[in-house]
């Protein structure tokens, strides 16, 4: 058995880590249950996790310490959701561990996983049992008392993936809400899957591939060098990504007009995005085509005549089959393009999260300078929003998440920013935003400001209609894919699939009863009568209050109520 390794070696671990999470992202998704069958923490701990697979393909370390710290960093920056946030801080604690070590031993590991532990449970406000927590905390302890035995590195990563195992096993009876919906924690789950990745590489097993590496390869590339320029009919190579409106989202009329446009197409999908390769005349019309299916999030265009001729020459070209070269690549366009650090103009700064053109142009109109993308199933990373938060001309900057889940990610801004103050406003929903918004002062102290938006914020409850994304049972519903859900307060209030009689249900409730002020904003997939028929529908259930409609064209949630 494998006693000790070296940076490339922990590297390696890293990048199979990755793959390994990769490849069983959506089964550790269907894990997250809470509060509505539509569970992200797979994506997000892959996409964190990725980050740094990233950074250790790019270079290589001298020494263990430099390649965890690097990791580290990279998660830091790239942490996604609660669980991405708690993944980087197990490894930043383990980072800590090892920074001065150019090799780790069995009982270096052990170290460094309880210092991963540490590090987590010290950032958590509130831990609670029956999650990654317990997990890692029970991995981190049976690795100690391997390491007092003597054990090698890969004896001690073993015996801490076994009794991680049992943990999690566990977790189903230590939380009420696993136990309810049958599962174990996805968090604990996505943990255990990146240890067994690292153990896997130091086995010498083949890291796994997914259907998704598979569609994002080219079917056929032609030989370039073999070809003259002139003969080649569509000249724009063009490589794409759109997130879905709609998980369920029909593509094939896409495909059959793509195909119409062009050819070598391929796409290539999972539950939230889709991935276009097509060769084109016109790659303008293929992208404004696509964006009726979802949000464009990446987009290259190469002009492959150019490319041809400069093969012949005998220079390197790049090709856009490759989807990790062509982010690293937009990246360093991104890093190259960025303007500096805006400088201080005034006192304060805000920056919003949320997703859908009506809410940004509400959160701008009430002074908000940054907006960052994201919201139930798209959480932004760390590097998202403190980018927006260094772009922001003020000495302090106020971040509001508007969702529980990005909070963390939020938190993480304040040790990086180092020319701002940075506060966090702990927002749950898009409507306390706008409450906190409403009353922020730019003439008063940092104080008072915050304490009357604090006070703002939490006087506002929220509800949330949305839909199921599959069967389960929750709660004591019954609930069917397709289904309609309104949630309130982050509770599930009731299901329907008479849209209009949910609406009326929800209306009549006791805390809407007892509102003065309800705002209704309607989600993209909702036509303005469509909203105003909900309004009627609350105005009629509430006539003590003030009820407006506004256009929000968020995905996910059909309508988001806010009621005070």
């Amino acid at each position: 058995m494998i006693q000790t390794i070296d940076a490339a070696a922990f590297q390696r671990m890293v990048i199979h880590a990755y793959a390994a999470i990769n490849a069983q992202k959506q089964a550790i998704n269907d894990l997250n249950v809470f509060p509505v069958p539509d569970g992200d923490t797979g994506t997000n701990m892959t996409l964190t996790i990725g980050a740094a697979a990233q950074d250790m393909k790019k270079k290589q370390y001298d020494g263990v310490g430099q390649a965890a710290n690097a990791a580290a960093s990279a998660l830091l920056r790239g942490a996604r959701g609660n669980s991405g946030v708690i993944l980087s801080l197990l490894f930043r604690g383990f980072a800590k561990a090892v920074r001065d070590k150019t090799t780790m031993d069995g009982a270096d590991l052990a170290m460094a996983l309880d210092f991963g532990v540490a590090a987590a449970y010290k950032a958590v406000m509130k831990p609670a049992e029956g999650t990654i927590l317990t997990v890692s905390r029970m991995a981190a302890a049976r690795a100690a008392g391997a390491a007092r035995e003597n054990a090698g590195l890969e004896a001690v990563l073993q015996a801490a993936i076994e009794e991680g195992s049992v943990a999690l096993d566990h977790t189903i009876d230590q939380n009420p809400v696993l136990k309810k919906a049958g599962v174990v924690d996805a968090g604990g789950k996505g943990f255990l899957v990146i240890l067994q990745g690292m153990l896997d590489e130091l086995q010498g097993k083949p890291m796994p591939k997914t259907d998704e590496d598979e569609a994002s390869a080219p079917a056929d590339k032609a030989d370039f060098e073999m070809m003259a320029a002139e003969e080649i009919t569509f000249a724009f190579d063009t490589v794409y990504i759109v997130r879905k409106k709609t998980a369920d989202v029909d593509l094939e009329p896409l495909r059959r007009y793509l195909n119409s446009i062009g050819d070598s197409l391929v796409i290539g999908e999972d539950d939230e995005a889709f991935k276009v390769h097509v060769h084109t005349n016109i790659p303008g019309e293929a992208l404004t085509e696509s964006q009726k299916y979802g949000t464009l999030e990446l987009a290259k265009i190469e002009n492959m005549r150019t490319q041809a001729d400069d093969l012949v020459a005998g220079k390197h070209v790049q090709s856009t089959d490759d989807l990790a070269a062509i982010e690293e690549e937009l990246e360093k366009g991104e890093s190259a393009q960025q303007p500096a650090k805006a400088a201080p103009e005034k006192k304060f700064g805000y920056v919003a999260v949320c997703a859908g053109q009506g809410l940004e142009d509400v959160f701008r109109d009430l002074g908000v300078d940054g907006l960052v993308g994201g919201g139930q199933t798209m959480n932004p990373s760390t590097e998202d929003i403190l980018k927006a938060v260094e772009a922001t001309p003020a000495e302090i900057v106020y971040i509001l998440p508007n969702n529980k889940n990005i909070i963390m990610a939020a938190q993480q801004c304040v040790p990086l920013c180092e020319d701002k103050k940075v506060v966090i406003l702990p927002t749950k929903t898009v409507p306390q935003g706008v409450a906190a918004m409403l009353v922020a002062d730019p003439e008063a102290e940092e104080e008072v400001n915050t304490a009357a938006m604090t006070e703002a914020f939490q006087k506002v409850r929220t509800s949330e209609i949305t839909y199921a994304a599959r069967d389960s049972d929750f709660d004591g519903f019954a609930i069917h894919q397709g289904d309609y859900l309104a949630l309130e307060e982050h509770q599930l209030f009731g299901t329907d699939q008479d849209l209009d009689a949910l609406l009326d249900r929800l209306a009549r409730s006791d805390a809407h009863q007892s509102a003065e002020f309800i705002s209704i904003f309607y989600g993209e997939d909702v036509t303005e009568e469509q909203g105003q028929k909900a309004e009627a529908i609350f105005a009629a259930a509430c006539p003590n209050a003030e009820v407006s409609l506004l256009p929000g064209g968020q995905p996910v949630y059909y309508y988001i109520i806010s009621f005070e």
